[in-house]
């Protein structure tokens, strides 16, 4: 089996409609993709509609947090999308994503950068705007050549010149609430540091002590003495390992499947989790 267990639409910041995600993704060769959006469930309607037969489809989110000062991403898998609490703490988060792009905006044009709202906008389309959509706009104007390049202290990394906070999760707090949604938790890339500071291994060894299930280790963020690293810090936590693309779309040069989930681990999140089920395929309409 092949299993890819983080991906985005156009529901948050890919670029593939969740219609186009799936059918691209059972071409790819995959068996099981989750559709991961940022801080929202939006796309899984239309992802399953649309399920090529032979794909399962996990729903999950990708839920953002900051620790200590430090953001991060955390995964959740197959929660209850009608649990109350939960559900309105994304919609928080969604609500501060487009103040704070437009104190984005507002801070590049500071920095003589000939960036407009309504191109950001434009970008973001029904999707839940974020960095990359700005991101975007600089690659449009031709300030950085590609999305990744755009995340620097020099524009929008955390603390860059253009980056703004808006609202995120306490992760503690997410875990507690992805549980109690019978929701499974990973942490998300968590060595990545082309994106900026990260979580140290002590407020991971807490995260896990609190219940996080596991942690995102093979990532094109990670190299390969980060990813030894993190399996042995998993082994020493008790916590789970997956293997994940992070799939954008065309926003990121990374393929669906690229990097992928054993699936014994695969059949333990599914094992743990009580809020949802994984999707089988059986031949959707695919995309309109």
């Amino acid at each position: 089996m092949r299993i890819d267990l983080h991906t985005h639409s156009t529901a948050s910041d890919g670029t593939d409609t969740p219609a186009q995600l799936v059918v691209n993704a059972a071409a790819a060769g995959l068996d099981v993709v989750a559709l991961t959006d940022h801080d929202t469930v939006r796309g899984h309607a239309e992802a399953a509609a649309a399920l090529p037969e032979g794909l399962t489809l996990v729903t999950g989110a990708e839920l953002s947090c900051r620790i200590d000062g430090v953001g991060l991403h955390m995964l959740a898998y197959l929660f209850d999308p009608g649990e109350p609490e939960l559900a309105r703490e994304r919609e928080l988060v969604r609500d501060d994503r487009v103040p704070r792009a437009r104190t984005m905006v507002r801070k590049l044009q500071e920095l003589g950068v000939p960036v407009e709202w309504e191109q950001v906008a434009r970008i973001a389309g029904d999707g839940s705007v974020g960095r990359p959509h700005v991101a975007t706009a600089l690659v449009e104007l031709g300030v950085v050549e590609t999305v990744s390049d755009a995340f620097t202290p020099q524009w929008l990394a955390d603390g860059g010149r253009a980056y703004a906070e808006k609202h995120e999760l306490d992760p503690f707090d997410a875990i507690r609430l992805v549980k109690a949604a019978g929701g499974v938790t990973v942490f998300a890339h968590p060595a990545a540091v082309k994106r900026g500071d990260v979580v140290p291994e002590s407020s991971i060894a807490r995260l896990a002590a609190a219940g996080l299930d596991g942690i995102e280790v093979d990532h094109m963020d990670h190299d390969e003495p980060t990813r030894a690293r993190l399996r042995g810090l998993a082994r020493d936590l008790g916590l789970l390992t997956t293997g994940s693309s992070d799939y954008h779309g065309s926003r990121k040069t990374v393929g669906l499947g690229e990097y992928t989930t054993d699936p014994e681990i695969y059949g333990e999140i599914t094992r743990r989790a009580t809020g949802a089920f994984p999707v089988p395929g059986a031949g959707g309409r695919g995309p309109a």
